[in-house]
């Protein structure tokens, strides 16, 4: 089962109507036991890391998300959700993020108009499985004012004023900073690569 965790993201319905157009049956997840049942798990996200952070921690599904990404569940994360892997961010350091991954979440150089909005290119790395088998040059959809730094996890980069992780790939945790739900066929090719290795 999929499940898809709702915290009040505004992209929910978009990720839902992606999983409709491809053929996947998924459920909502607002509960730690749904958590703990589910065979993948996606975390879409919009808005402030730290309202973000304190709705999980209101619905007391933290510990279950990191106890099942921990155990080999499939993850995707998206946009928020792939920032929230990280233990802290510029745009709110005071919230405590998922701590799967070392290291912080900041803010576009001061002078960069934020948030970057639009469509950009990305840059796969070659043993990516989350972008294989799209156009030499992929275009997706980004809404963010905050990135991940480009580690040696990124399975694909984007440049915006600096070089940044676009996509994240460890094992069975995968995350995007764009938005595959709005990125016509390129998004459904990036969302069916996911569930194909989930």
């Amino acid at each position: 089962m999929i499940a898809i965790l709702d915290y009040g993201a505004g992209n929910l319905r978009s990720v839902e109507n992606t999983l409709a157009e491809i053929g996947c049956e998924y459920q909502i997840a607002t509960r730690p036991e749904e958590l703990r049942r589910a065979q993948t798990i996606i975390l879409p996200g919009v808005g402030h890391y730290g309202q973000m952070m304190r709705a999980l921690d209101a619905m007391d599904v933290r510990g279950a998300l990191v106890e099942r990404i921990r155990a080999g569940v499939p993850f995707l994360g998206i946009c928020l959700g792939l920032q929230a892997l990280f233990e802290t961010s510029e745009e709110a350091p005071e919230a405590r993020g998922l701590g799967i991954f070392p290291g912080e979440v900041r803010r576009f150089p001061a002078g960069a108009r934020t948030p970057q909005m639009g469509w950009n290119e990305l840059k796969p790395r070659p043993w990516s499985k989350l972008v294989r088998g799209l156009d030499a040059r992929p275009f997706v959809y980004f809404a963010h004012s905050y990135y991940v730094p480009e580690n040696e996890l990124a399975s694909a980069t984007c440049e915006y004023e600096v070089e940044y992780t676009a996509a994240l790939e460890a094992g069975n945790i995968y995350g995007v900073q764009f938005h595959p739900e709005k990125s016509g066929n390129v998004g459904l090719r990036i969302m069916r690569n996911f569930l194909e290795v989930a």
